[in-house]
């Protein structure tokens, strides 16, 4: 196993260039990044001799080099324990809305002191492969054809013909093997013998090497979106469902290096706005009493052309306690820094403030430190204040997850003015 060259840490919207700055990569690993973009990845943007990161965040490595990608949502200088901190927050934040929940045993505390997002990645397949084989590998019934000396399934007489002329004592059939080679664990299989070749992590080089000399060999395969959308679990199956999203994870977003050899790119990464929602959404879930409801996505059709289908608009939290009573709350990740929230984003809330019949509407944003900022929309005719207001809100960002999303219920109590117990 060959060892990380660098570790580089970076923020969100941060620019990492070859030719300059405290943080550089090579220009081979910046033509590996210009390569994988023009496959259409919205991670990040191409600029002068560099690449500009976006609003996603979470680890690409780059042959042997992972490059982090941290959210950041206050004014405070980028340093060494800032880093720590939002890394903690972005770990945590995934725990929050179930990216890291195991529903086997096998959940308990991670072991590795984790680099970046793809090491917590790493070890969550591995511990789920290591219960799934210490439990025992789920076997399925599957036709196979072979060359037997007993006569068992069906014979296949044109090839037993072919093949056996001068062995009379043999019987060329098709039958069902009921063992352990099925697709599942040819999608496994692939996973762990593509993280020997990519992990950089030292502590989960003997786990990855133990389980490959203990998995069955299996055959390699093609994978692609529509293998795991092929996957129909069952009762006996279902264990397998969380160690095959981060095999759909880790498969589906390599990209390996056909030119040299040695830049391939592996990316896992979250796109903060959805991220910041759902984060949101379950923290309000959590506080909620059972008069209210809270649902995400919530559609409701716009508009109708003459011909095709309908447009939808859908808000990211609407909630309801009675007819009478509804909010609806759009969630942004980016910090306003004291500026007002764009046009675009006001018109939008408008929009639902009539199409949801909504009391009060509600931008939310992370921030420094908690407060609401109430704004009336204005008639079109009379250039008057209308009773329609949007408020914009930013919740103040919490190192410990548990509590931040209890303070995200109070804040909401209090800010709406619109207890949700």
């Amino acid at each position: 196993m060959s060892k990380a060259k660098e570790h580089i840490t970076v923020f969100e919207h941060e620019i990492l260039r070859h030719d300059k700055g405290e943080k550089r990569i090579t220009q081979d690993q910046l033509k590996a990044l210009q390569n994988y973009y023009g496959e259409g990845i919205p991670y990040y943007s191409l600029c002068h001799n560099g690449v500009q990161f976006n609003e996603f965040v979470g680890a690409i490595q780059i042959g042997n080099t992972p490059i982090e990608v941290l959210p950041k949502a206050d004014k405070n200088q980028k340093t060494v324990d800032e880093e720590n901190k939002w890394r903690n927050i972005l770990i945590d934040m995934l725990r929050a809305v179930g990216s890291f929940d195991l529903k086997t045993p096998s959940h308990s505390n991670l072991k590795i002191k984790p680099n970046n997002i793809l090491d917590l990645y790493f070890e969550l397949f591995i511990k789920e492969i290591e219960y799934l084989y210490h439990s025992g590998l789920v076997k399925q019934y599957r036709k196979a054809e072979s060359n037997l000396t007993a006569l068992k399934g069906s014979l296949q007489f044109t090839r037993h013909l072919q093949i056996n002329l001068t062995h009379q004592e043999r019987f060329y059939v098709r039958h069902t093997i009921y063992d352990v080679e099925h697709k599942i664990h040819f999608i496994i299989y692939k996973t762990l013998r593509l993280l020997k070749q990519i992990n950089i992590n030292a502590s989960l080089h003997s786990r990855i090497g133990n389980l490959l000399l203990n998995f069955p060999e299996m055959p390699d395969i093609k994978v692609s979106e529509n293998t795991f959308n092929k996957i129909i679990y069952n009762r006996k199956t279902q264990a397998y469902s969380k160690a095959l999203e981060i095999s759909r994870l880790i498969l589906l977003q390599y990209h390996p290096d056909l030119s040299k050899g040695r830049d391939h790119v592996l990316a896992l990464m979250f796109d903060m706005n959805k991220l910041w929602e759902q984060f949101v959404y379950v923290s309000l879930r959590k506080q909620k009493a059972d008069a209210v409801s809270i649902t995400a996505q919530t559609s409701k059709y716009f508009w109708k052309p003459v011909n095709g289908s309908r447009t939808t608009i859908r808000p990211d939290i609407v909630i309801n306690k009675d007819q009478e009573n509804c909010i609806v709350l759009d969630t942004k990740w980016k910090n306003l820094n004291g500026k007002n929230p764009s046009p675009e984003d006001l018109r939008q809330m408008y929009v639902y403030h009539e199409y949801f019949g909504a009391k009060k509407v509600a931008l939310v944003y992370p921030g420094d430190e908690t407060n609401k900022i109430g704004g009336i929309y204005i008639d079109p005719f009379t250039n008057k204040e209308t009773t329609m207001e949007c408020n914009v809100i930013t919740i103040a960002v919490e190192s410990a997850i548990k509590k931040w999303q209890i303070q995200i219920g109070k804040d909401f109590n209090k800010l709406i003015q619109f207890p949700l117990k």
